[in-house]
C-alpha cells in the first residue's frame, strides 16, 4: 500500500477543495509514491512528533495544522518548523495536513464536537456559497439510466439527505454528422432527429472534473451536449460551524460544567451567566469567534469555540453565552477523526495517536 493511497481516504473525509483561501492544507513534503510502513496522527508537527514517528517506523506524518502555514524563505534549521522539514525530508517522512478542510467538511470537527456534547438535529452554522454547479446534459432513451447511475456515482444528485436526485424531461434532439464523424445514430451528412432526454442534476464544484470524466465515459456520442451552470445556492453539506439541539436544556453554569468535563479544562472562559437555560448550541472548533453573529442570528443560547478575543466577548453582550474552552482542546479529536476514517478502510494498517501534548498554551 502506497501512502497516497492512505491520503486519498483522509481526502475523501475532508476534500481539499473545502479549505479556505488563506489556508495551506495538504501534502506539505515528501514522496507520496513510497510504500506506507505507517502513520502517526497529530494536531500539530513537532520535533518530538517526528522523532515519534520515525520510533514507531511511520514515515507518515498527518497533522489537523499545517506545518508550512506561511512560506518558509530559508532551510537553516533556525526555527522549528525548518528543523521539521529538514528532519522529515532527511528521513523520508511524508508530511501531510487536514485543516479547515477538515473543519468545513460533514462529518468533520464540528460534527465530532457536536457528537461529544450529544447535540441532535445538527446541522451547518454558516453553509458554503458559490460551491454548487447544476449540469445539464441530452442523452439518448436508452442510455439515460446507465448515465444518471454515472454521474451520481461520480458525486452528482446528493441534496441534504437525499442521493440520486435528478430532473428528467424527454424531447427531440437533431444533429447532422460531418465529414470525418463516426456517430453513434444516424449517417454522415444526413439530419437527425432523436428521441432524448435532458437530465439536470447538481454537484458540488470540486466535483466538477469527475463527473465530467463520468460522462464522457458513459455517454454513446461522439460528442456529448453539456452545460454546466454556477449556482448561487448555499451548500448545505459544508460550510464553517454546526448548530444543534442537547436533549434535554440545562442551566447555564452546569453547561459549563459539562464542557470543562468533556474537554478536560482545569479553566474555562465564558461571559456573564444570565440564569438562563442553555437549550440550542452553536460551536466552532479553533479560532470560531467569527462566527458569533451567525450564532445569535440562529438563535442559539450558547456559542462553543477554541479561541476568542476580548472584543469579542463585549460583542457576544447579554444575547448568548459565549464559551472559549481552548484552540487545542477543541481540536484534539481530529486524531479520532483520521484514525477512524484510515482503520475502517484499511484496519491492519499501523496507525498511532501522537502521546505527545503539543498544546503551546499552558494552565497555571
Amino acid at each position: 500500500m502506497r501512502i497516497k493511497d492512505i491520503l486519498q481516504v483522509i481526502e475523501q473525509l475532508a476534500p481539499p477543495a473545502l479549505q479556505e483561501d488563506f489556508d495551506n492544507a495538504g501534502l506539505q513534503a515528501g514522496d507520496v509514491n513510497r510504500e506506507a510502513t505507517g502513520a502517526l496522527l497529530c494536531i500539530d508537527v513537532t520535533e518530538n512528533v517526528i522523532d515519534e514517528a520515525l520510533s514507531l517506523g511511520c514515515n507518515l506524518v498527518i497533522s489537523h495544522h499545517p506545518l508550512l502555514f506561511r512560506p518558509v524563505k530559508s532551510l537553516t534549521g533556525q526555527t522549528y518548523i525548518e528543523r521539521c522539514l529538514i528532519k522529515a525530508i532527511k528521513n523520508d517522512v511524508v508530511l501531510y495536513a487536514a485543516h479547515t478542510n477538515l473543519d468545513n467538511a460533514q462529518g468533520g470537527v464540528n460534527y465530532k464536537l457536536a457528537d461529544m456534547l450529544g447535540l441532535q438535529q445538527v446541522r451547518i452554522l454558516s453553509p458554503k456559497k458559490s460551491a454548487l454547479l447544476k449540469l445539464v446534459t441530452f442523452v439518448p432513451e436508452s442510455h439515460a439510466e446507465s448515465l444518471r447511475c454515472a454521474l451520481f456515482n461520480a458525486g452528482a444528485g446528493t441534496i441534504g439527505n437525499y442521493d440520486s436526485c435528478s430532473y428528467n424531461l424527454t424531447g427531440e434532439g437533431t444533429f447532422r454528422a460531418r465529414e470525418g464523424a463516426n456517430p453513434f445514430v444516424g449517417r454522415v451528412g444526413e439530419l437527425h432527429f432523436e428521441k432524448e432526454v435532458r437530465i439536470e442534476t447538481v454537484l458540488p464544484r470540486y466535483r466538477q472534473d469527475d463527473v465530467l470524466r463520468a460522462l464522457i465515459a458513459v455517454h454513446p456520442y461522439e460528442e456529448p451536449a453539456y452545460d454546466f451552470y454556477p449556482l448561487e445556492n448555499t451548500w448545505a453539506q459544508a460550510g464553517s460551524g454546526v448548530a444543534g439541539v442537547l436533549p434535554e436544556p440545562m442551566p447555564e453554569q452546569e453547561f459549563l460544567y459539562l464542557l470543562k468535563d468533556i474537554f478536560n479544562l482545569p479553566t474555562i472562559r465564558h461571559t456573564k451567566i444570565q440564569n438562563r437555560e442553555i437549550r440550542d448550541v452553536a460551536l466552532c472548533g479553533g479560532s470560531g469567534a467569527f462566527l458569533i453573529p451567525q450564532a445569535v442570528a440562529y438563535g442559539a443560547d450558547a456559542f462553543v469555540t477554541g479561541e476568542a478575543k476580548y472584543n469579542d466577548f463585549y460583542d457576544a453582550e447579554d444575547r448568548i453565552l459565549l464559551a472559549v474552552v481552548g484552540h487545542y482542546e477543541s481540536e484534539i479529536c481530529t486524531k479520532d477523526l483520521f484514525y477512524d476514517a484510515v482503520s475502517k478502510k484499511y484496519p491492519t494498517f499501523a496507525l498511532h495517536k501522537s502521546a505527545f501534548d503539543s498544546n503551546p498554551v499552558k494552565y497555571l
